[in-house]
This record gives C-alpha cells, structure tokens and sequence, in this order.
C-alpha cells in the first residue's frame, strides 16, 4: 500500500512531461504553419528583402525558405538571384546535395547569371565534400574531378582557378589511395595477379610519392614470392632509383640475396 503513492507520482509526471513535450511541439508546427501563411502573403520584393536579412546575418535555414519562395515566382526578376542565393544558403548549411541541384538548376534556367562561374566550381567544391574516405566508393570524388574540369575548362583564367586545380589534385590523390588500398587488399587475400594489376597502374603513372613506393615494395615481394627473379631485380632496381637507402628498398635487397642466392 504505501508504494502506490510513489508510482501515482511517477506516472504523473511522465504524463505530465509527454504532455508539455506534445504541447512544445504544437506550438513550434503552429508557429511554422504561421510563418509560412505570413510568406505567401508576401510581395516578392519583402520576401526577398527578409530572405537577403536572414542571409546576411548568416540564419541560413531561414532564408532558403524566402528564397524558395521567390524561385517559385518564376516571372519575377529577383529569381535568378533567389536561385542562386539558395544553392548558396544550402551549401553553407552543408547540405551539399540540395545545393549542387540548385546550382545545377541555376545553370539550366539562367546561364547568363553573372555568378553563373561560381555555380559551376561550387558543384565541384560540393562533390569533394560529399565524397568518402578512400576505403569507400568513390563516385563522388570523380564527380568532383569532372565538375572542376568542366569549370576550368569554361573559365580558364577564374578566379578560383589554382583552388580548382588543387581540388583536382587532391581528389586524383584520393583516387591513387583507393586504388592502392584495392592491390593492398587483394595482396592480403594472397590475389597476387589482382594486387599486381593495381600496383602497375600506380606505378606506370611515374609519381615520387609514398604510394607509389610502396606500390613497387609489394610489387617487388610479390615476385619474390613467385620465385620471379627478373621481375624482382626489376622492382629493386627501380626502388634503388626512386627511393634508395630506404627501409622497404633495403628489405627487398635482403630478401632477394636470401631467396636467389
């Protein structure tokens, strides 16, 4: 008997806390459905005015939601800026894939914008964030390389030319590491034939860089291990030329005296 008082109270105040929370959330979608009656009522002139507001002080969410409105008025002559300023809002907010569909939308509707440069190296800049780490797929980061290529070669002398070009280089780079990690994999699985594959490609694009060193390293004790001296020397000889005195070149040279001696 005297517990069900203190269960009486507990009860009570979960109710009593679902119900302020189903009230807070009333509130909130009242006070949406309000804001949103008030923005059509509107002129496009004032949505846009508050849209440029909310923007300017950085409340991005808020101001997608003016300029959406004023996209919708396709005949006014604030849209083409409202388009733009939108894709913006949302990849300031780092809502990369609403934003690359608004620059894209900006491109298709109005290509004589005079941002319309920037919608293209924002798609690129959009893509590269989007995209994995090199053990994933990397769909994104060829999407990125294509759209920095397109704007590079529509804009050869932009602003943000050498920012392009580093993207690109970055993003090669990613594709080089997920390649590799691809050869590394299959060298652990014992695919030898596989892990080759791989590892020439890296190795046939004659880079001096980590990667490619260790793309001929496991090259080289693959063909160790295959009893293929030839292909061994060939690997050794080319790490004593890239990357003399280093660990891995050392390693190879003591493996191949011990495994052809």
């Amino acid at each position: 008997m005297g517990r069900h008082p203190v269960k009486n109270t507990e009860l009570y105040y979960k109710l009593n806390r679902i119900a302020s929370l189903l009230l807070i959330a009333l509130i909130i979608f009242i006070t949406a459905c309000s804001g949103a009656k008030a923005r059509r009522t509107m002129s496009v002139q004032e949505k846009m005015e508050r849209a440029n507001t909310n923007y300017d002080a950085g409340r991005y969410n808020r101001a997608a939601d003016y300029y959406l409105e004023v996209v919708f008025e396709r005949s006014s002559r604030h849209t083409p800026q409202a388009q733009f300023r939108l894709a913006e809002s949302y990849f300031n907010m780092s809502r990369y894939d609403e934003a690359v569909f608004e620059y894209r939308e900006l491109i298709r509707l109005f290509p004589e914008h005079n941002k319309i440069h920037l919608a293209y190296y924002r798609i690129g800049e959009s893509y590269f964030n989007l995209s994995l780490n090199p053990h994933y797929c990397q769909k994104e980061t060829t999407a990125a390389i294509d759209a920095f290529e397109s704007y590079l070669d529509r804009y050869p002398f932009a602003d943000k030319r050498s920012q392009a070009i580093e993207y690109v280089q970055k993003a090669q780079f990613k594709l080089l590491e997920k390649k590799y990690n691809n050869g590394y994999i299959y060298y652990r699985l014992y695919d030898y034939s596989a892990a080759i594959m791989y590892f020439n490609e890296i190795i046939e694009l004659g880079n001096r860089n980590e990667i490619d060193k260790k793309s001929r390293y496991y090259s080289a004790l693959i063909y160790i291990e295959r009893k293929n001296q030839n292909n061994a020397l060939r690997m050794l000889h080319s790490l004593n030329d890239h990357y003399p005195q280093t660990t891995e070149t050392n390693r190879i040279q003591r493996l191949i005296s011990r495994t052809f001696e």
